[in-house]
């Protein structure tokens, strides 16, 4: 059995963080689903940047929708729903046999709107509505601000993933307000049978500490926060609020590990995947940690449902001089900044290749 098969067997899904025009007309992701048992897909503004900057494949496309006067996120959005939309056909029959639990795909809000909750809240309802697909989740990032508009939108029946999540905290503050959305639908009447999961980004962690602490610390903090979250994961599961709300028709708002390529030269390819192989949980790597995982990936263990070593090791990084907690939101006000970067570039590439082809 293949190791991405052990991982889909074990109740792990295993996502592309991918998506590009190439690996759709292809074949390539369908034969991803077909034979490393890749069951959904992620997307950022970094990865559609390099799709249209660096292919002709969307060169047709960009120029009609210039030539109808289409252009900047709007025409981004049309180049971006059509390929998600895609994907999302292919991953339908998943989304159905796994009864909704598996085979989504995600598509980014505006970063540009991140401190507008009122505004990121209607661009998820009305990009949710030009999908049509049920299987397309909204990413709306985890930060402070973000919050009232995950509620908001879960509220409004529109499925989200939860971005940009560093830590065990800002894992519960997305969990939370979640289950409000999910309360309040049911307090309106409404089904609470909205999906969601949460995206904790892992590598960064030890790319931001590698060269700052001793070897046997180097990429140690990724894998412990986590094990910390998983932990705060299955405790929530366990939870009496939890419990009322799943006895009422609600389904679990799933982790998701994210971030997950090897930013360590000197590390293991697939450092972040057989080590956070865990049920009821979800992996979305980039193409290449995929490839590897499959041609030379062990599922050795399993997460322990109580963190095991983690309040250890992140001990251990505090002792070496690491403020993890002040590190967590520092990467998450990083990654924010980094989005809104990307989202820039991506409108600027858009911008040139229209001129280009008009």
């Amino acid at each position: 059995m293949k190791p991405t098969q052990q991982l889909n067997h074990l109740g792990q899904s295993l996502w592309l963080d991918n998506i590009t025009r190439e690996l759709l007309d292809s074949g390539t992701l369908k034969r991803y689903i077909d034979d490393l048992s890749v069951t959904g897909l992620t997307s950022n503004p970094t990865i559609f940047d390099h799709a249209i900057t660096h292919s002709k494949s969307y060169d047709r496309e960009v120029r009609d929708l210039t030539a109808r006067g289409c252009s900047g996120e709007a025409l981004f959005f049309e180049l971006a729903i059509e390929d998600l939309s895609r994907a999302a056909d292919l991953f339908a029959p998943i989304h159905e046999h796994s009864a909704t639990v598996d085979g989504w795909v995600s598509l980014e809000v505006s970063p540009l709107l991140a401190y507008d909750a009122q505004a990121t809240v209607a661009e998820a309802k009305r990009l949710y509505r030009k999908a049509r697909r049920r299987n397309l989740f909204i990413k709306i990032p985890g930060t402070r601000e973000g919050l009232p508009a995950i509620e908001e939108a879960i509220f409004s029946g529109v499925s989200v993933n939860v971005t940009l999540i560093f830590t065990r905290d800002h894992y519960v503050a997305a969990a939370d307000a979640y289950m409000k959305g999910l309360e309040r639908r049911i307090a309106a009447g409404l089904s609470p049978d909205v999906r969601s999961v949460a995206s904790l980004f892992v590598s960064r962690w030890d790319k931001a500490t590698m060269d700052k602490v001793p070897d046997n610390l180097r990429d140690r903090l990724g894998p412990a926060i986590a094990r910390q979250t998983y932990r705060a994961y299955r405790e929530l599961l366990d939870s009496d609020r939890w419990q009322r709300l799943e006895g009422l028709g609600a389904r679990p708002q799933r982790l998701l590990f994210a971030s997950t390529g090897t930013k360590d030269p000197k590390a293991s390819d697939v450092l972040y995947i057989g080590e956070l192989a865990a049920p009821n949980t979800i992996n979305t790597m980039p193409e290449e940690t995929l490839l590897a995982f499959g041609d030379h990936g062990k599922v050795d263990n399993t997460l322990p449902r109580d963190g095991g070593d983690c309040d250890r090791v992140i001990a251990d990084f505090g002792k070496a001089g690491v403020n993890v907690a002040k590190l967590g939101e520092d990467l998450q006000k990083e990654g924010a900044k980094a989005f809104v970067d990307s989202w820039q570039d991506l409108l600027k590439s858009i911008e040139s290749k229209s001129k280009a082809l008009r």
